[in-house]
């Protein structure tokens, strides 16, 4: 305003005058503060400083001068400095008007550029310039960026949203499941212009896809070994579902943040649990015994059924052999009854003194008079049985397990030996006493 030489003081007596070419001004002859100043003459005043700004003259009229008769000549003059204005006006708007055309694209962002409205081209990172409003608009989207929605709870896993969280499994059991879903854009037009709520229509989708896969499953399968599983087949249900809605984005991972039945029985589910874990433990001992105890009785059983091959297997060659033997004896007894007779008493009376305890009597003392200790040959005797029963019933011990009871392998040949030595031995004194 000081260059185009303008006061804006109302006081001034001379305001709006030009004191150099003296030509009267809109406050002229006036006093100050009698009235508001001629706007006209100000808009003409201004006018002039304009062109000669620009560098315009006012042109003078036909009679040489610049007196009150040249209206003519003013009016045109103002007519072209309000078109000079106007122009350079105009040229400022146009320029700032073209200047709002130029846009910026970060990297790391894709640029969508709009005619009337439609997608004409994509944007690569750095200056760019489009025709500006209303022709053209332009809009911004970060592609390289990690997108996340949460689904059964916001922020954290606290503030749940049991519409969403709440699913209902295949055996009719209800799951309370909050996860998340990571996921980037493939097609910045695609998610610009084929979705009305971008995040929204995600959620939605993850929601109608976990509600799929939960739904094909048990709750135990859920909850404990298929989780993985879970969220694998719900982010490839999800890629499908996008893909056919061809909404521009590209799942990168779901993660199952909380799996767990509803607060209300959570209480009762816990103690199913241990239950369950309870009477697998107890399988799992029974198991272990079993596989312990088994083994050791059917070794036990099989070498029962050995001994008992065995011992049938010496009781049939020992009476096979006895028999022989008989057969043999009886031969040479038919040969000779007398020597054989006497043969086997002689065989008899030794098998039964080396046993026996022996007491030696002098018979050609004069003495009538002969003492036995009967009682200690009884208790001698007494004691020589015990220890060799004690001795058999170790050794039975030895070979047998304690619940089975056995006949030792000695036994059965040596009473039955005994028992036909004797009844020969009575049969031969008996004859010897005939005689």
């Amino acid at each position: 305003m000081k260059r185009l030489g303008l006061k804006l003081s109302l006081n001034d007596p001379r305001w709006g005058s030009d004191q150099k070419e003296g030509k009267p001004q809109a406050n002229e002859g006036k006093k100050p503060g009698e009235g508001p100043p001629d706007m006209e003459q100000l808009w003409r005043d201004f006018n002039q400083r304009l062109n000669s700004f620009f560098g315009q003259k006012n042109r003078p009229d036909g009679n040489g001068g610049n007196g009150g008769g040249n209206g003519g000549n003013g009016g045109r003059s103002d007519l072209a400095g309000m078109r000079a204005t106007a122009g350079a006006i105009g040229a400022v708007v146009a320029l700032i008007w073209l200047a709002s055309g130029s846009f910026i694209v970060q990297e790391g962002q894709a640029g969508v550029v709009y005619t009337f409205g439609k997608v004409s081209h994509l944007a690569g990172s750095g200056f760019n310039w489009r025709w500006p409003y209303p022709f053209q608009s332009d809009e911004t989207v970060k592609v390289s960026q990690m997108r996340m929605v949460e689904i059964g709870y916001r922020g954290n896993v606290k503030n749940k949203q049991a519409r969403e969280s709440l699913m209902l499994t295949d055996d009719e059991n209800i799951i309370d499941i909050q996860f998340a879903v990571q996921f980037k854009l493939k097609d910045p037009v695609a998610w610009l212009m084929n979705n009305r709520d971008e995040e929204d229509t995600v959620r939605q989708v993850a929601e109608t896809s976990i509600r799929e896969i939960v739904g094909k499953n048990k709750m135990d399968f859920v909850l404990y070994e298929g989780r993985d599983k879970v969220a694998l087949e719900t982010q490839q249900l999800m890629q499908q579902i996008l893909d056919r809605y061809a909404s521009g984005v590209l799942i990168s991972n779901v993660t199952l943040q909380a799996v767990q039945p509803p607060e209300q029985v959570q209480g009762a589910f816990d103690d199913a649990v241990k239950a369950g874990q309870d009477r697998e433990r107890q399988k799992n001992e029974g198991q272990a015994y079993a596989n312990d105890v088994i083994p050791k009785a059917r070794g036990a059983a099989s070498r029962l059924l050995q001994e008992a091959e065995g011992y049938r297997s010496m009781v049939t060659e020992n009476a096979t052999g006895n028999a022989a033997r008989f057969k043999q004896v009886l031969t040479e007894y038919q040969k000779a009854p007398g020597v054989t007779r006497d043969r086997m008493y002689l065989e008899t009376m030794q098998q039964i003194f080396t046993s026996a305890s022996k007491v030696m009597v002098d018979a050609k003392s004069g003495s009538n008079l002969l003492y036995l200790p009967l009682d200690k040959l009884i208790a001698q005797a007494a004691a020589t049985d015990s220890a060799a029963a004690a001795a058999r019933a170790a050794a039975q011990a030895a070979a047998t397990p304690p619940s089975t009871t056995t006949l030792p392998a000695d036994v059965m040949p040596q009473v039955e030996v005994s028992r036909q030595r004797d009844s020969r031995a009575r049969d031969a004194l008996r004859e010897r006493e005939g005689r």
